[in-house]
């Protein structure tokens, strides 16, 4: 008998220790091919149309009862969209019962697609160079090797007659993925470049959120088979999708002024480069972490997530401190209140009504990027201020 746990421990140990070193190593690559969004967008449109025909196939070979599936599965899947039109169209659906395969099949073909390009999208904003390194061989194999091995382990944990197929689908899923995403996918154009002043970080942040709100509407509503809910998010989504393409294209119009100038601070700089450090260090380790919340053991996640955001923040001192000039004592105490101050903006995330564990999560990461932000341009101006006086009274 298989251990879950004891295995989504051994992944968390083994990706953190590849995602470390990757990140460390890794450098841009330059290829052709199309923004990870569009291919998102199509992974997408692939996941709501096997929603569609998989409701098809209920209403007309099942009654209208998920049960048959549902059961093995837990609770908060399988709310059907079962309206006017859904019956219609299955009412004059030819061959109902060939739609068998819509059954967790797409799902385990399209998951590790799905994630690893919104990962990309998220990327893409908050360092475009990092971006380009997660597409490098080595690091996206790692990444969709792990992420591959934890969703056949969850597979693994809820066994039903559909989870042989769905993990030899998973599979292979785990080798056209970096292929295909290798070949076709270009994270950033080669000239972009990072958020680099406080509106550029916190526009960055925003949208990162945003992609992160659609990624739960499309597990919700979709990968979990619950297309029910989505007349109540859509709203939601269109919201998310609007402040996505607000913050993304208002981030555009500031990235056109040269990176550098005087708003910039060591604080803010260290802000913007620990983000490009995270995303790169936290790729392949990113869902292992993740699941191991809810499976793992508690400490050694913890351990785990700290060790990923320390070396992130060593590699963003790093690269800030080549070009830091100054009072070294006053960015540390800069960036102690940030984190401080970010810290403690997390405790707003357990305000809402408990949903979904992601839920939190994404409102605790946001609150924290936009309070230290915030904070770490406050302070920057302040020990500019400061240097400014002394320099007059000298």
């Amino acid at each position: 008998m298989i251990s879950v746990g004891a295995c989504v421990d051994l992944l968390v140990v083994v990706s953190v220790g590849v995602g470390v070193a990757l990140a460390v190593r890794g450098r841009p690559t330059a290829r052709g091919g199309h923004p990870p969004g569009r291919w998102l967008a199509g992974v997408v449109a692939a996941i709501y149309l096997n929603q569609v025909l998989f409701t098809v196939y209920v209403l007309r070979v099942h009654g209208g009862d998920p049960g048959f599936v549902a059961r093995y599965l837990p609770a908060g899947w399988f709310d059907l969209a079962n309206g006017a039109a859904m019956r219609a169209l299955a009412g004059v659906f030819p061959a109902p019962r060939l739609l068998s395969w819509t059954v967790l099949r797409a799902q385990a073909v399209l998951e590790l697609p799905f994630v690893i390009l919104a990962y990309l999208c998220a990327a893409r904003r908050l360092d475009p160079a990092r971006a380009r390194t997660l597409t490098a061989p080595p690091v996206l194999w790692a990444a969709c090797i792990a992420w591959t091995v934890v969703f056949s382990l969850v597979e693994w944990g809820l066994p039903n007659p559909w989870t042989h197929a769905d993990l030899a689908l998973r599979a292979v899923s785990g080798i056209l993925t970096p292929l295909a995403v290798g070949r076709w996918v270009r994270p950033a154009p080669d000239g972009d470049r990072g958020p680099a002043t406080a509106g550029e970080v916190l526009l960055a942040v925003l949208s990162v959120a945003a992609i992160g709100a659609l990624v739960l509407v499309v597990y919700d509503t979709a990968l979990l088979y619950n297309l029910g809910h989505l007349p109540a998010l859509l709203p939601a989504a269109l919201a998310a999708a609007l402040v996505m393409a607000g913050a993304d294209r208002w981030s555009a119009r500031l990235r056109k002024v040269p990176a550098g100038g005087p708003e910039r601070g060591p604080a803010i700089g260290t802000v913007a480069a620990g983000l490009g450090s995270f995303v790169t260090v936290f790729f392949v380790p990113a869902l292992p972490i993740r699941y191991a919340l809810d499976l793992g053991t508690p400490w050694l996640t913890a351990a785990a997530a700290v060790l990923v955001a320390g070396v992130a923040l060593v590699l963003a001192l790093r690269q800030v401190a080549r070009r830091a000039c100054g009072d070294r004592r006053a960015w540390g105490v800069s960036l102690a209140a940030a984190a401080v101050g970010g810290t403690a903006s997390t405790g707003l995330a357990w305000v809402p009504p408990p949903t979904y564990p992601e839920v939190r999560l994404l409102l605790a990461a946001g609150l924290f990027l936009g309070t230290t932000t915030v904070v770490a341009q406050a302070a920057d101006r302040l020990v500019t201020s400061r240097i400014q006086k002394r320099r007059v009274t000298e």
